[in-house]
């Protein structure tokens, strides 16, 4: 099957939309909450085989932990992001370009790459929150070489992360919806990419590990960019209200049972072989 992987073909304007996420993940510090999902890195790339000097592309990399994960595998790395976080945590920074990573602001609906330019792209919890999901696929597709792989890691619209998202938006009228989390499931992602080749798709999970229920609300509502916003337009009551959801929410997925937190995270672990 012919299928046009040209970067003109029409694409939805979502701008207002991408601005709205941008200045949202660009407000909060997000390594706070994004370094726990390291092992997501590490276990994509694990999965995907990366080898010694494949150019590797991460898309909407957030705090880079997939770009580290390949790079440590030796990899030629090319990180980017809408809203680079690590752009601005100087430490990681100068960890990742050591490693040999070159980090791009760039939007994932408009890879600023030739068409069949890396051996294997990656995205973890990154592309599914682009607003022109389609487009977002077909960029993903348009790099990378045909037998090669895209490795993802979505959350699941059932999962923890699913949830929380849930609850924020009953709170708040901007918050991100129902859609990106759509990436978290077989049926979304045969329509995405079943057209462009085979996939594969796994169900994992990673922990969520903090001192108490209390503690977690704390961080994610100080560091965790969609509950801050949500938080930022509440009174007091209302944020009393969201507050008590969060921790009633955390005690339903809390597997500990010293007092403290540790929630496995559900997500989807796919891989997309270009035919």
């Amino acid at each position: 099957m012919n299928v046009s992987l040209s970067r003109n073909a029409p694409r939805t304007n979502h701008r207002t939309a991408q601005l709205r996420q941008q200045s949202a993940w660009s407000s909060a510090d997000y390594a706070v909450v994004g370094n726990t999902l390291q092992f997501v890195g590490e276990e994509l790339c694990e999965t995907l085989n990366l080898c010694q000097d494949a150019r590797v592309l991460d898309v909407a990399a957030g705090n880079a932990h997939a770009s580290l994960a390949a790079a440590r595998r030796w990899c030629d790395v090319t990180s980017t992001d809408l809203a680079p976080d690590i752009a601005n945590r100087a430490r990681q920074r100068t960890e990742a370009e050591n490693l040999g990573v070159r980090f791009i602001e760039a939007d994932a609906e408009a890879l600023p790459f030739g068409d069949q330019h890396f051996d294997g792209v990656v995205s973890a919890f990154g592309a599914m929150f682009s607003p022109d999901q389609d487009r977002a696929a077909s960029e993903m597709i348009r790099v990378v070489r045909r037998g090669c792989q895209i490795g993802l890691a979505n959350w699941t619209p059932d999962g923890f992360v699913g949830q929380l998202f849930g609850v924020i938006a009953k709170h708040s009228p901007n918050a991100v919806g129902a859609a990106p989390f759509a990436w978290g499931t077989g049926d979304r992602l045969h329509e995405l990419f079943g057209v462009y080749g085979r996939i594969e798709a796994t169900s994992k999970r990673v922990a969520f590990r903090h001192r108490t229920p209390a503690d977690w609300v704390q961080k994610f509502c100080s560091s965790y960019a969609p509950v801050l916003k949500a938080f930022a337009t509440l009174d007091a009551g209302r944020k009393k209200s969201l507050q008590a959801e969060l921790l009633a929410l955390a005690g339903r997925f809390n597997r500990a049972r010293d007092g403290s937190l540790i929630i496995d995270a559900e997500y989807l672990e796919a891989v997309v072989t270009r035919r």
